[in-house]
């Protein structure tokens, strides 16, 4: 019986090095692709125009306005929701961004009945539209990391979608 010849297997060695690099190559390539598709707004676009500082979004595959914005100075991902009264977070979320919980109070969420509890938020930043003091709930039962941006924030804004983009517009006061 002969050897085997050891450039034999450190060729098999380099081809399955070569595979499992173009794998993860191509893993992270895609993974991008992904994220792009559902959150198209990770890096939301501002303008300022006279006194309104306008931020734009994409709407994802779906037709959602899904966006990444800095909660007490946190990056967050949030989805757009003008059926919710408050801005909703999870646990997770609240610990994360020093968030406390106030008074619980019973709360009807497209999952049903639910405990939810008062909460406040510093600073909202949504590219450069800024805002202070919001009313928020933090949803134990709310899953993930993803916030719901609620009326308790869209309330101090405008916004207007045509198509697939939806303008949000913070008027500044003189």
């Amino acid at each position: 019986m002969q050897a085997p010849d050891p450039a034999t297997k450190l060729g098999k060695h380099f081809a399955i090095f070569a595979w499992l690099l173009l794998l993860g190559v191509l893993y992270l390539f895609f993974d991008e692709q992904i994220a792009e598709q559902l959150n198209p707004n990770r890096k939301l676009q501002s303008s300022q125009q006279q006194q309104q500082v306008i931020v734009t979004m994409q709407a994802n595959k779906q037709g959602h306005f899904v966006g990444t914005l800095l909660l007490n100075g946190k990056p967050i991902d949030f989805l757009l929701d003008t059926g919710a009264t408050m801005v909703a977070v999870s646990d997770e979320v609240a610990a994360q961004t020093g968030m406390k919980k106030g008074i619980a109070y019973e709360t009807s969420t497209a999952n049903g009945v639910t405990t939810a509890y008062q909460s406040k938020i510093n600073e909202l930043r949504l590219g450069d539209i800024v805002l202070h003091d919001l009313e928020a709930s933090i949803v134990p039962n709310l899953d993930g990391t993803e916030i719901l941006l609620g009326m308790s924030a869209l309330k101090h804004l405008e916004f207007s979608k045509r198509e697939h983009q939806l303008q949000l517009i913070q008027h500044k006061s003189e």
